[in-house]
């Protein structure tokens, strides 16, 4: 019975650093991914250009050969970088921020004797929406070039909150300009910041404007007076 015990408190010593040792190693990642940036790099599935698979380069490094309708994922450094593919007119310099993830799609150039690829930066919206799509899969491992800081696993991606840091419509109540004497309506109407009125909510609108129409129609009806 005593060898039992210590050997269940020797399990449950073994598991234990096992765990914690796996904590650590997590906590290393996270944080290590936190102090970089994440560049995801993609193409279209599209019939054009299909067969072709230009390269994409960072900083003058070659990461990876892109095929149709694939994608890649590139670890980097916070700071200055620059991407481009095989069309020297295009490209993408960015100055990437710690933690921060960054979109470049990559498109076929049509209209040459030799399919060239162009990069061009989206926004951190439409790149999550994009990539989401069921038509694009992870690039194959053999077209990567640059191992260390390419990953080719399935993203994982959030959609960023919607912020907005418009100030709200300030709302001001203006009293409502009489056409005449007559008609008079007391009221007050509300309109925002910029005067455009909006929607009213008066009291004794409807029975003021009953009684006018009221004595309009009786002074129609009444005989005119004559001179004696």
């Amino acid at each position: 019975m005593h060898k039992l015990t210590i050997l269940a408190l020797a399990v449950c010593f073994f598991v234990g650093a096992a765990r914690a040792q796996e904590h650590a190693a997590d906590s290393q990642t996270t944080d290590a991914k936190a102090s970089k940036a994440t560049v995801y790099v993609y193409r279209y599935k599209q019939f054009v250009g299909s067969a072709l698979s230009p390269s994409v380069w960072c900083d003058e490094t070659e990461l990876a050969r892109m095929e149709n309708g694939r994608y890649f994922t590139v670890t980097l450094d916070p700071g200055k970088h620059t991407f481009h593919s095989n069309d020297p007119q295009s490209g993408v310099a960015l100055d990437l921020k710690a933690g921060q993830p960054y979109f470049i799609r990559l498109e076929i150039a049509t209209g040459l004797m030799k399919g060239h690829g162009r990069l061009t930066l989206v926004s951190a919206e439409q790149g999550t929406y994009e990539l989401k799509s069921s038509k694009l899969k992870p690039l194959d491992q053999g077209k990567v070039v640059d191992k260390a800081r390419v990953s080719v696993e399935e993203a994982v991606l959030q959609t960023p909150a919607a912020t907005s840091n418009a100030p709200a419509p300030v709302v001001t109540l203006k009293p409502v300009a009489a056409s005449s004497p007559e008609h008079a309506i007391a009221g007050e109407t509300i309109s925002d910041s910029n005067g455009a009125p909006g929607a009213t909510s008066q009291m004794g609108d409807q029975g003021a404007l009953g009684e006018a129409a009221r004595r309009a129609r009786d002074k129609k009806q009444s005989p005119p007076q004559q001179n004696p």
